[in-house]
């Protein structure tokens, strides 16, 4: 098959990405595979959508290290690659990083995703689901006993008020962000400096307050989930113990959290059972839950990373199941064209 990522920016892809390693595999297993930067992309007169598709040689190269050199090392090769030749696309670029310098962009796989769709390609994650889950407000469509209490608001006022009803520590975060920026902890002897934190944050939008979970202090659970179920290779599951370093709230790995192997408990994979059902009908390929305790902190739709670092954990290689299951999206298109919509495709 033939295999579009659609990226931020393809020369910021790092090589350990889960993007990448998924990209090393899928050569591995002799499919085309490109890359469009998110302003690469293109509709033309004719109607096809594509952009300018960064791709390695052919050729086999022994780890996604040696993969990702090759691709970057054949950047003036790169050529306009369209639907007609396409059976897939993925959208991996986080519409979060772009927000500050390239708001443009962060609609930009979406609209170009949708349009791909209707020339029959494969888009996941599903870009119609996508659009209605942009942002972190996409956790308060679950049900009330799978999440953290929260108000959304630029409202100083209101999140005063909630601080105070909480009676404790509580967190705030944009609404449209990622990797931990921004993300602060506010203990009741904070609460005179709320509207300075508050200021800060609403400089990129809306804010998030939500309660603290002391499940948290002893970091989160990055989880997988493949077409609604927890992904699992011989009995083990795509998921990382993150911790937070020294008094840090972040557990992102990149923001100095540290990881080891997670424990996924009866109660964890209860409360997937209660998200699973909209994660499907949103056509929601793969995510990455982060989960303290056994509730939800957020939902990692557009680029979930860590996929490699939990297989190095669990000593599994979690790709491989992913890429068969593009491979079979892609049969039961080449079977039934459109007589299956994207959105159940994606989650077959």
């Amino acid at each position: 098959m033939k295999l579009a990522f659609v990226v931020n920016r393809v020369e910021t892809e790092g090589p350990t990405f889960t993007t990448n390693v998924l990209a090393h595999r899928l050569h591995a297993r002799g499919h085309e595979v490109f890359y469009f930067g998110v302003g690469q992309l293109d509709y033309v007169r004719d109607g096809r959508v594509g952009g300018l598709g960064h791709f390695a040689p052919v050729g086999d190269y022994a780890d996604p290290e040696a993969y990702h050199e090759a691709l970057h090392g054949n950047a003036e090769n790169a050529r306009p690659v369209y639907t007609d030749e396409l059976d897939m696309i993925y959208l991996r670029n986080d519409p979060g990083e772009d927000a500050a310098d390239r708001g443009w962009a962060t609609n930009a796989g979406l609209m170009f995703g949708q349009l791909a769709t209707q020339q029959g390609t494969i888009v996941v994650n599903d870009p119609y689901g996508l659009s209605h889950a942009l942002n972190k407000m996409y956790l308060q469509q679950f049900p009330e006993s799978v999440r953290p209490r929260t108000i959304i608001t630029r409202r100083i006022e209101d999140i005063r008020r909630f601080a105070e009803e909480e009676g404790s520590d509580i967190i705030l975060k944009p609404l449209l962000g990622s990797g931990g920026r921004n993300v602060f902890v506010v203990r009741e002897d904070d609460h005179p400096n709320l509207k300075q934190i508050v200021e800060v944050i609403a400089q990129q939008g809306y804010v998030i307050a939500q309660e603290f979970m002391p499940a948290a202090a002893e970091g989160d659970i990055r989880l997988f989930l493949m077409n609604g179920k927890p992904l699992m290779v011989d009995g083990k599951y795509a998921a990382v113990h993150r911790l937070s370093a020294s008094d840090d709230i972040r557990n992102n790995l990149h923001a100095g959290g540290s990881a080891q192997k997670a424990e996924i408990t009866p109660a964890m994979l209860r409360m997937i059972e209660l998200i699973r059902p909209k994660l499907i009908a949103d056509g929601m390929f793969l995510v990455g839950l982060d989960i303290a305790g056994d509730r939800l902190l957020e939902i990692n739709l557009e680029s979930p990373g860590g996929l490699r670092g939990a297989g190095i954990l669990e000593d599994v290689d979690f790709t491989v199941p992913v890429v068969e299951s593009l491979e079979n999206k892609v049969l039961c298109m080449r079977n039934y064209g459109n007589r299956i919509p994207n959105k159940t495709v994606a989650t077959l």
